[in-house]
């Protein structure tokens, strides 16, 4: 492989037509960027990109998708009437690139990812793609940069994988997008398990409060305040459903809390919890198995975790004779009455970044409720689920949703 070197389907670079992972070209930076050191703040940032990136441009006028690009990681040119600038036309993804236990690079499950993508990307009239033609790129990506950012020997870290598609033809018309462009990125995180200099109670609480090392701590969104609504567009990720959510987040975490949990409805149903999907494990109020709650898919407000459905198909697969999986609206005072009632056993959130994480108190109208679980639970399900997960993430078991990537 060689820089400016073309697929060999016969095509030309510039001919449009399908995405095609096979006609990537690659131009090979000479200049190699600074690796953050572990922990850091240039880590905790977020904001630090490998050395390269991928680029895949879409024009109707050329017949569709360019021949994708591998390229120095740099900044982007748009004109300022591009429409991803003034109408949101934009979707991204979230998925990780690990270096497992073996040495081998491993995404998980990234076909879910690729066709969320391929949904948010219709739901704002951006050009369609086939979803295996991402993953290929994803991993023509993780080939060449993994193993100087993720080497052999940094067994148990990953990368983010960030995949974008903004519409950038330059007019100011309201109108499907002509133009677009599809680019991945991978990105530096830190490890959301170590410390992070997050905040602590809030002033005067500390000794009534979980401590953080514990689990989350929650402050239910007040009715001014929505996230997604039924017809809208929660269930796609889009810019559009997360910088309008960042002024209450913001007020959150000045309270000393770490994510808001979004309430829907007169009913006050519970949906997400900051970017997170919430689950919440209770005993019925009869005889039967403990449940493991989650708000339903079918009404559009809440996401489509991949971490979401891993979860439940783990505990169909695993556990289904000890827990019940219910997909249901369920409200804040469901929540309540279940701990009132000693009924609560635990809750937790899930999603890429947080992987899966306990929460131990939520806050309802100035109302601490502590949700640590409970002493009765004979084992954790958020440590049974953790457990299992990583050794899949991380090919300490093999499992058809663990994708490996060859490296170059």
């Amino acid at each position: 492989m060689t820089a400016d070197t073309a697929g060999c389907n016969g095509q030309t670079p510039a001919a449009g037509g399908p995405l095609d992972a096979s006609r990537l070209t690659y131009q090979f930076t000479k200049v190699p960027r600074a690796i953050p050191a572990p922990n850091s703040p240039e880590l905790w940032a977020q904001s630090e990109a490998t050395d390269h990136m991928i680029l895949a441009r879409y024009d109707v006028a050329k017949g569709g998708w360019l021949a994708p690009q591998l390229v120095p990681y740099g900044p982007l040119s748009l004109a300022p009437t591009a429409a991803t600038l003034h109408y949101a036309m934009e979707c991204f993804e979230g998925l990780k690139l690990y270096r497992g236990v073996d040495g081998r690079l491993r995404l998980f499950r990234p076909d879910l990812n690729a066709k969320r993508m391929q949904k948010s990307a219709a739901r704002v009239s951006l050009p369609d793609f086939p979803p295996e033609q991402l993953v290929l790129l994803i991993d023509a990506l993780a080939a060449i940069d993994a193993p100087r950012w993720l080497p052999k020997d940094s067994v148990g870290t990953y990368l983010y994988v960030r995949p974008t598609m903004i519409a950038t033809q330059p007019s100011l018309a309201i109108k499907k997008a002509s133009e677009a462009l599809l680019y991945i990125l991978l990105v530096c995180f830190p490890d959301f398990d170590q410390p992070s200099g997050s905040l602590g109670p809030p002033p005067g609480d500390a000794e009534n409060k979980p401590k953080k090392d514990l689990g989350l701590r929650l402050v239910a969104s007040n009715k001014e305040t929505i996230r997604a609504w039924p017809g809208g567009f929660g269930n796609c990720k889009l810019g559009a459903n997360y910088g309008p959510s960042i002024v209450a987040s913001a007020e959150a975490a000045r309270r000393g809390f770490d994510q808001i949990l979004w309430l829907f409805g007169n009913e006050e149903f519970i949906t997400e919890a900051g970017a997170c999907n919430f689950f919440t494990v209770i005993q019925p109020k009869h005889s039967g198995s403990a449940q493991l709650l989650t708000a339903p898919l079918e009404d559009g407000v809440v996401l489509p975790g991949v971490t979401r459905a891993s979860v439940l198909d783990i505990v169909n697969e695993l556990f289904a004779n000890e827990l019940e999986v219910v997909e249901r609206n369920f409200s804040i005072h469901e929540l309540i009455d279940a701990v009132n009632n000693a009924r609560m056993v635990e809750c937790f959130v899930c999603g890429t970044a947080f992987f899966i994480t306990p929460v131990a108190e939520i806050n309802y109208k100035g109302q601490s409720i502590n949700v640590l679980p409970s002493k009765k639970a004979p084992c954790s399900l958020v440590a049974r689920l953790r457990a299992r997960l990583w050794k899949i993430m991380y090919g300490e078991i093999q499992h058809r949703w663990s994708h490996c990537v060859d490296e170059t």
